[in-house]
């Protein structure tokens, strides 16, 4: 008698969510049993790579082997985002608008729209904009990007229970998607779902950001809540959480120690590039297990050696 693998029946399904335009504007979602469960269920929509973009030079902030990838575009954030297209393979853009922390530049909303209007126009795949995380500045700086934008369906974020109403109502009349972020806390997400769906927002408009830890700096807490976060939506039901997620994961990855030291400084942790590049690709397909469906990475060959995991798990 052959061996039958014991089947788990899930009563929900995650819902889909699309953003940019044309041919390769991406779906996300759609999964009807856990992540690359395809024995049990369907996973129509491949986990997808964004490469992440700052809307000013990151100079001495990233670390050397990263920089080195970009050095020579990293004045311009069109040529950037042309470059991680073309020769990196990204298949979304995240534009950083790091320019706008009112603790550092504070660019205005309207000098930082049109940075991410010029980005969108100059490239085919979509366009995810995120702020600094500033409650109140991005209540400013992400309404003014949603109207520059108008017309090319992108995301914007992160969304916060304090900035909701204003970026929630921008991404409304614009037609485009927001990324809610909450406190890794699977109640706070459902929370904030719940406030977007109230003021209008819909469900096809919601991307997930649980807020993202990086390997040996709360990785585990991350995973725990996005897990949850998918049996309750895949076992239980629980429509206000069947929504796709997005990690940002180059940013947590790449600010800790053992990222930046160099071999200099820290001989004993072995090759800077390498350890780097595993250390985000390892991050990544954690958060992939766990079940993101989009990342925004910042290494390009952490992202490669990602879709190749992606491609096997997935088929």
């Amino acid at each position: 008698m052959a061996f039958e693998i014991p089947k788990q029946i899930y009563s929900g399904s995650i819902k889909t969510v699309t953003i940019g335009k044309g041919a390769k504007a991406i779906t996300l979602g759609g999964e009807t049993s856990y992540p690359f469960y395809v024995f049990e269920g369907v996973m129509p929509n491949k986990p997808r790579i964004a490469m992440e973009v700052w809307d000013k030079d990151p100079g001495e902030e990233w670390a050397a082997p990263v920089y080195e990838t970009i050095k020579d575009v990293a004045k311009d954030p069109v040529a950037w985002a042309q470059k991680c297209i073309k020769d990196f393979g990204a298949e979304a853009i995240g534009l950083i608008l790091v320019s706008t922390d009112p603790n550092g530049d504070d660019a205005s909303p309207e000098s930082a729209a049109a940075t991410a209007k010029k980005v969108a126009a100059a490239i085919d795949v979509p366009l995810i904009v995120y702020g600094t995380s500033n409650v109140e500045k991005d209540a400013e700086v992400l309404p003014a990007v949603a109207e520059a934008c108008d017309g090319f369906n992108i995301a914007i974020g992160p969304v916060q229970d304090k900035n909701y109403k204003k970026v929630g109502a921008a991404a409304l009349a614009y037609k485009h998607t927001v990324v809610a972020n909450s406190p890794i806390d699977v109640n706070l997400a459902k929370q904030l779902n719940i406030l977007l769906g109230q003021l209008g927002v819909k469900d096809s408009q919601i991307l997930v950001d649980p807020t993202t830890g990086g390997l040996g700096y709360g990785l585990e807490y991350s995973y725990s809540v996005m897990e949850r976060d998918r049996m309750a939506a895949l076992t239980q039901e629980d429509d206000k959480l069947q929504l796709p997620i997005i990690n940002y994961v180059g940013q947590e990855v790449w600010k800790v120690k053992e990222c930046k030291l160099s071999e200099a400084e820290a001989p004993q942790l072995g090759d800077h590039a390498k350890r780097g590049i595993l250390m985000e690709a390892i991050t990544a397909v954690d958060l992939l297990l766990a079940g993101a469906d989009l990342l925004i990475m910042r290494h390009p060959q952490a992202a490669k050696l990602t879709k190749s995991i992606i491609q096997e798990m997935a088929g």
